[in-house]
């Protein structure tokens, strides 16, 4: 398996051996999609201000935007980091392990991309960033691609991008929520 140069920030190269695509930490790389793979790029507004964005970025980087999904979210970590397993459940019925591949912890961008392992639904990358532009105001970036890899996510087609695009959709909503009450400047 390829390895994308620079997609583990902080720890060194990691072990792609596990994952299910070649090109692990693709989605640094704006607008990257592999052959074979459908892309999502989803931006949402989220607020503004500095306290906005610093909320955002905790409620993002610890999980706490997944478990208000309404997702099971399991892991030994507290915060994304590279390396860090994670499965995310729903209704304890559909299993999808991951990996986190890369995070990012800057002035004005917070985030992190996990990769799928053996037993996840679909194949693929998935990041959650959040950015602060130069007016101050805040989004949140979920960018993807993917291709089914069990066979009742190939059974479904388009319903199963559908349903990708409305979780999207639904982390910035959360997201959103979760900053409320917060003055913006």
């Amino acid at each position: 398996m390829s390895r994308v140069p620079g997609a583990v920030l902080g720890l060194g190269p990691m072990s792609t051996e596990d994952f299910t695509y070649e090109e692990v930490g693709a989605t640094r790389e704006e607008g990257h999609c592999p052959p074979g793979f459908h892309p999502l790029h989803m931006r949402m507004r989220i607020g503004e201000g500095t306290e906005v964005f610093r909320r955002a970025s905790e409620a993002v980087l610890t999980w706490e935007m997944h478990r208000a999904l309404g997702v099971e979210i399991d892991t030994s970590a507290q915060r994304a980091a590279p390396g860090v397993d994670v499965t995310v459940s729903v209704a304890g019925v559909v299993r999808a392990p991951c990996r986190v591949v890369w995070t990012v912890e800057e002035h004005r961008r917070a985030g992190w991309a996990y990769g799928t392992l053996p037993g996840h639904p679909a194949c693929g990358e998935e990041a959650f960033v959040v950015n602060r532009t130069g007016d101050g105001t805040m989004w949140l970036t979920v960018s993807s691609f993917s291709r089914p890899a069990a066979w009742y996510t190939r059974a479904a087609g388009a319903a199963t991008r559908g349903v990708q695009h409305m979780l999207a959709r639904r982390c910035g909503a959360v997201l959103r929520r979760l900053c409320a009450g917060i003055p913006e400047p």
